[in-house]
């Protein structure tokens, strides 16, 4: 797959998608100040951007290491060409990068959702490589690497202050107090606090995210396909939402995924992850995509789901924790079905924004939550 075209389409997104225009910005003033409406504020690191930042992140760990290697194979004078596409490539993603969250960082690192550790990612990411290195590059320096590291303690202690059900699992919105555990959370929050805990040597961070996950595989998955339902509520031990919602099953798998980088997490993950895998691929289509809703095989494909199943595949070969030719097979097909639905630096066929459990809009388009998965893939 190649990737030119999709990052400078996630470059510009990052820095526009979702932001208010002067005319949203008016009306929502006057309903906050006039007439002392509650609204939502606005969040400039939102999950969309976040999976675009993610994505964008790891492109720039890519074309490092392909630098690397060829540095070290001797690549001479006739990869130039290429070399420069590299480094344009690489300021590109910098400079979006850095503006990204030089703009969240000049209004004092606002976090309003769970959804918003998801961004944390990259930061932690931004972190970690200054820390090992202490080398600059186009994100931070000298000179702005203590503000990185204060939004990073301000996400992690937002995190360790939320509030949990009876369990130890995050109500998605806890301020609505309904007790609704929704299994977008184990993608958005699992894979920051399980790093974060493995860079800094804190276990009850990596537990946290462990635990999400396993009051999700115990409270909120169907006994007889073994798929996610959308969420559940712990008290009543009802299941909300669809059997098999695809992105349901993909946040779940990216929790997982994000959650097994040491013994510790790999241990308690392992089993689940490779038994939820082995019921999805069951619902794989010959076209490679998988539905909207795996089960419904003759509906609408999802880029989204389809583009979340194939980043597990590819994390769990890479540990070496799915073995064997299917689940290469299956990784091939699903890459195969998102490189035909990319267009002009877009991913298409990608369902729209869920509004709820059972609330799923048939829209489809290209939307970040493709676009930033997709830059997860590496490129064969």
């Amino acid at each position: 797959m190649d990737k030119i075209d999709l990052i400078r389409t996630a470059c510009e997104e990052l820095l526009s998608y979702g932001l208010w225009d002067h005319k949203t910005r008016f009306k929502r003033t006057v309903k906050k100040y006039i007439f002392r409406q509650p609204i939502a504020e606005e969040d400039l690191i939102f999950w969309p951007t976040g999976l675009l930042a993610v994505g964008l992140w790891h492109c720039r760990q890519e074309i490092l290491a392909r630098r690397g290697k060829e540095t070290g194979s001797g690549v001479g004078n006739g990869e130039n060409t290429g070399r420069e596409t590299q480094d344009f490539l690489l300021q590109k993603i910098e400079t979006a990068l850095s503006v990204y969250f030089t703009r969240w960082i000049r209004k004092e690192c606002p976090i309003y959702y769970l959804d918003d550790l998801l961004a944390g990612e990259v930061v932690l990411a931004i972190c970690e490589e200054y820390e090992k290195d202490h080398a600059e590059n186009g994100i931070v320096n000298e000179k702005n690497i203590a503000k990185y590291q204060s939004a990073l303690v301000r996400l992690a202690d937002y995190a360790f202050s939320y509030p949990t059900d009876e369990t130890g699992s995050f109500p998605y919105r806890a301020n609505q107090q309904n007790g609704h555990i929704f299994v977008d959370s184990a993608g958005l929050t699992c894979p920051f606090l399980y790093e974060y805990g493995r860079f800094y040597d804190i276990d009850e961070s990596m537990e946290l995210a462990v635990k999400q996950i396993a009051n999700f595989v115990a409270y909120g998955t169907d006994a007889a396909t073994g798929l996610p339902y959308h969420g559940y509520d712990v008290v009543t031990g009802n299941k909300y939402g669809i059997i098999g919602w695809g992105r349901s099953v993909g946040w779940l798998l990216r929790g997982m995924a994000g959650s097994m980088s040491t013994v510790y997490g790999l241990d308690r993950l392992k089993e689940s992850f490779c038994n939820l895998l082995d019921a999805v691929l069951l619902w794989q289509r010959k076209d490679g995509y998988f539905s909207w809703q795996l089960q419904a095989m003759e509906g609408p494909a999802d880029t989204s789901a389809t583009a979340m199943i194939c980043y597990a595949l590819q994390e769990g070969i890479r540990m070496r924790t799915l073995q064997g030719e299917g689940y290469q097979a299956a990784l091939a097909k699903g890459m195969h079905a998102i490189h035909k639905s990319t267009k002009n630096g877009r991913v298409y066929d990608c369902l729209g924004e869920c509004e709820g459990f059972a609330q799923y809009p048939q829209r489809y388009g290209d939307y970040p939550w493709a676009l930033g998965v997709a830059l997860m893939l590496d490129e064969k």
